[in-house]
């Protein structure tokens, strides 16, 4: 089961679990899509891994699965910018 990580983990930008801008990698790793095209040029900053749309839960999946609330913003993000 996804994660649903609340946030981004470049920006600390707020990433509902119905939201379309968030990214992720087989990792998990989340990060809006204003980073992954700008900052991080599609690719994760952790694992070096390709980035894909988060899949949006359903509202009745969030009740029983809710989204998760530990926060993972890092502030600086570690791709070069070349």
């Amino acid at each position: 089961m996804l994660e649903l990580r609340p946030d981004c983990e470049c920006c600390g930008r707020e990433l509902s679990p119905q939201s379309t801008e968030a990214f992720i990698c087989s990792f998990e790793c989340t990060f809006c899509s204003e980073c992954v095209t700008g900052i991080l040029k599609g690719c994760c900053p952790n694992c070096q891994g390709e980035r894909v749309r988060r899949p949006v839960r359903p509202d009745a999946a969030l009740l029983k699965y809710p989204a998760a609330t530990r926060r993972y913003y890092s502030a600086k993000p570690t791709v070069s910018e070349e």
